[in-house]
């Protein structure tokens, strides 16, 4: 009996050391993943191309009005030839006010500027996803392996009872018990099982690999005390609030190019008249083209102030938000710590509950039932204590995305 006793005793407390350790032999680096997700995610393919074609626009817009070329022929010329215009020829370019072009570069940067936060952000999303379908992966894991450890327990815990029984210390029923127990977790494995295998393709799908690729995690059990530093003033830095800076920058520089194009349009060309018998004629042409009845730069420019209003509001509404989250998840990563801790303490107290129901045995007034009932507890605070490990991670998840 003593070495059945020390059996339990020696894999209970190995149970986590043994099981990070199996993780981190074996399993995947979680940056490695993330990295793997940035190259060849197509949504972030997605983004970068269309930061691309922003990008290439600057030259699109680095062009002049089109060249105005015409020309006219009399079809049937009068008899005094030598008198009369055979053909006329006109050239003209328009040319917009100084620095126009230059302008037109500067707002389309301004919008390619704006569009790159949308990599940004959609890394930052993509990677917390990884991260948080990740910790599922291993709170799925770890739970799969606490369960293989309690089934093993209960076969012990069945050994004993059959002992019992052929020698009228215990009865059949308590035999069957432990059965029934054993069929349980062995059922609940099979479903982490397939749930694993869910979350495995979500994962795979992020990474946009075949689903079927298999992942193990890699984590190690070093405690959770550990804090990370954040301040709330560094959410001005995050990508969610730069682009509305940048977008009110696109608006500034909108504004540029509309009071450039509401100046003058100046053009130069030239005429070449084909005088008959007389030496031909060539003029140079200098246009202007004054916008004096249109009202459209004006509306623009009442526009693009409305438009800065709206996005200033916007900023603000996205901060508030921001703060909220981050306020959350700090909070949230506390409650999990304490879980964590409170799991570790009822787990050491269930541990020593059921030593001395097994020293009992030795009196033989050992009662299964008792037995059962401290081994669900304790299946309870080691899967909560895989949980409150999961939670703490996915809130330190939320909080990189927004703290940097």
């Amino acid at each position: 009996m003593r070495t059945d006793h020390n059996y339990y005793n020696s894999r209970g407390r190995l149970l986590f050391a043994a099981l990070f350790l199996t993780l981190s032999v074996q399993g995947q680096d979680l940056g490695s993943l993330v990295m793997d997700a940035y190259a060849n995610n197509p949504e972030i393919k997605a983004f970068e191309l269309q930061y691309q074609v922003a990008t290439e626009k600057i030259k699109e817009v680095n062009t002049l009005p089109n060249t105005t070329m015409e020309a006219m022929v009399l079809a049937n010329p009068p008899e005094n030839i030598a008198m009369s215009e055979v053909a006329q020829f006109e050239v003209m370019q328009m040319f917009p006010w100084f620095k126009t072009i230059t302008a037109r570069e500067n707002y389309v940067a301004s919008l390619a500027e704006a569009q790159y936060e949308d990599i940004a952000i959609a890394k930052r999303k993509l990677a917390a996803s990884v991260s948080q379908s990740y910790y599922t992966l291993f709170a799925n894991q770890g739970k799969q392996k606490v369960l293989v450890e309690n089934i093993a327990l209960l076969k012990t815990y069945e050994t004993l009872a059959l002992n019992s029984v052929e020698v009228g210390k215990a009865s059949s029923v308590d035999v069957l018990r432990l059965q029934m127990r054993q069929n349980e977790l062995l059922a609940l494995k099979k479903v982490l099982e397939q749930e694993y295998l869910s979350e495995q393709s979500q994962l795979n799908s992020l990474l946009n690999r075949d689903k079927n690729t298999p992942v193990l995690v890699s984590m190690e059990l070093d405690g959770l005390s550990d804090e990370l530093p954040y301040d709330e003033k560094n959410l001005q830095l995050h990508p969610e609030l730069l682009k509305y800076d940048k977008l009110f920058k696109s608006v500034t520089q909108s504004e540029l190019l509309n009071q450039k194009e509401s100046a003058p349009m100046l053009g130069l060309g030239m005429s070449y008249t084909v005088m008959g018998m007389h030496k031909d004629m060539v003029m140079p042409m200098v246009s202007l083209s004054i916008p004096i009845f249109n009202n459209s730069f004006k509306s623009k420019s009442k526009q693009n102030e409305l438009k800065q209003q709206e996005i200033i509001v916007q900023k603000q509404s996205k901060l508030n938000t921001l703060e909220a989250v981050l306020d959350k998840a700090v909070k949230a990563r506390k409650a999990a710590k304490i879980n964590y801790e409170t799991q570790a303490q009822n787990l050491v107290q269930a541990k020593n509950a059921e030593e001395i129901l097994l020293k009992s045995y030795e009196t033989g007034t050992i009662d299964f039932r008792d037995i059962l009932e401290v081994q669900e507890l304790q299946l309870k605070f080691q899967t909560g204590q895989i949980e409150a490990i999961r939670d703490f991670q996915v809130q330190s998840t939320i909080i990189h995305y927004l703290r940097k």
